[in-house]
């Protein structure tokens, strides 16, 4: 114990670094924890959309979307998601419904919100299509 207070004393920054990054880990575990939603491989989440009838909502912009996206995607801005301008996705209320974006970070806000919404059961895609062409999985182009 006694080299332990003497290495902090003696290397203050490098203390707080380590603190901080503590800190950092165990905010993002409790933070994955209660979120409202799970996180999902590509082929978990086809296992989904085939068996349980899910769908994949693409929540990237128009011209990434049409450069390329999961078939069957529907296409929602994160914005009409804040704006709770869901027509689209009523239907699917209870079903599994995979957020989608181009590396899986953006589309946590937007499944929170879907959460809060009230749908039950919000997947996220890991690392988003970045995983999903890794896995070689196929994509659609055009407007859908």
């Amino acid at each position: 114990m006694q080299q332990f207070i003497e290495f902090v004393t003696s290397n203050p920054m490098l203390s707080l670094v380590w603190v901080g990054l503590v800190v950092a880990l165990i905010s993002s575990m409790v933070k994955q924890k209660t979120a409202g939603y799970a996180v999902v491989t590509p082929n978990q989440a086809t296992v989904m959309v085939n068996r349980e009838d899910g769908i994949f909502v693409d929540i990237r912009n128009k011209d990434e979307f049409q450069r390329g996206h999961i078939a069957g995607a529907l296409h929602i801005l994160p914005s009409e998601i804040k704006a709770q301008n869901l027509g689209p996705l009523e239907k699917y209320k209870s079903a599994p419904i995979i957020v989608v974006c181009k590396t899986g970070q953006t589309a946590q806000e937007s499944a929170n919100l879907l959460h809060k919404a009230g749908f039950s059961n919000v997947k996220l895609l890991k690392d988003g299509l970045i995983s999903w062409n890794e896995a070689n999985m196929p994509l659609v182009t055009g407007k859908k």
